[in-house]
């Protein structure tokens, strides 16, 4: 599959994304990019984690448009939240396809500079993108990736849907990620098929079943034992 051959869609809430044209596959959900990335990744991620402390530790599988990193900087400075942001993104995106990402425009607040930095920041270098947030990507598969043990709070689990990528969603990466969260670390994922869910438990993940945003029933939140 060409994961490079995509195009530009707005969805429901007038946000963009992009869709792979070899496949019917967003990057977000067509019910709305930042309404499905705000419920799932910071209402039931990041906010979960901010409840028990406030220098958080981030790994995102499927760094992609950007949008749930920039949603993080925005809410980690409205909570005063300390953040290392780690992503992980094969297929990165070229300079049209971001620049025709209008998440910038809706959440306001000087995010295009942050948005903008991000995507055009070398790779395997740490930046500080906010006073209190550092970052760096990697242009790397997480199947080959190095990643430091018991070092991360919370997981963004974004890749592709396990028909499109099953390699990602099996027992196997989820225990060598689960092997670099700390205990009672959380990993948080749209997906809520049967088989994600059973391959977490097989992981050592404690899995609870949460709403999910407009359009789809539920998500995954699962805990490191």
């Amino acid at each position: 599959m060409d994961f490079s051959n995509r195009k530009i869609v707005k969805t429901a809430d007038g946000s963009n994304t992009l869709k792979l044209n070899d496949v019917d596959e967003n990057f977000h959900s067509c019910n709305g990019a930042i309404t499905e990335s705000m419920h799932i990744f910071i209402n039931n991620g990041l906010l979960h984690i901010a409840n028990l402390k406030n220098d958080i530790r981030i790994l995102e599988v499927g760094f992609g448009t950007g949008l749930n990193a920039l949603l993080t900087i925005i809410k980690a400075k409205e909570l005063n939240l300390k953040v290392y942001y780690l992503g992980y993104e094969a297929f990165p995106l070229n300079e049209h396809e971001y620049k025709s990402l209008n998440y910038y425009d809706i959440i306001g607040n000087n995010s295009s500079q942050y948005f903008y930095t991000m995507h055009e920041c070398e790779f395997d270098k740490d930046f500080m993108i906010a006073d209190n947030f550092s970052f760096c990507k990697k242009k790397e598969k997480i199947e080959e990736a190095h990643l430091p043990k018991d070092y991360f709070d919370i997981i963004y689990f974004d890749a592709f849907a396990p028909d499109i990528q099953p390699e990602l969603w099996s027992i196997e990466i989820f225990q060598k990620i689960s092997n670099s969260l700390k205990s009672n670390g959380m990993l948080i994922t749209y997906s809520a098929k049967g088989e994600v869910r059973r391959n977490l438990k097989n992981a050592d993940f404690i899995i609870e079943k949460l709403p999910g945003p407009p359009g789809k029933r539920e998500i995954t939140r699962a805990v490191k034992r």
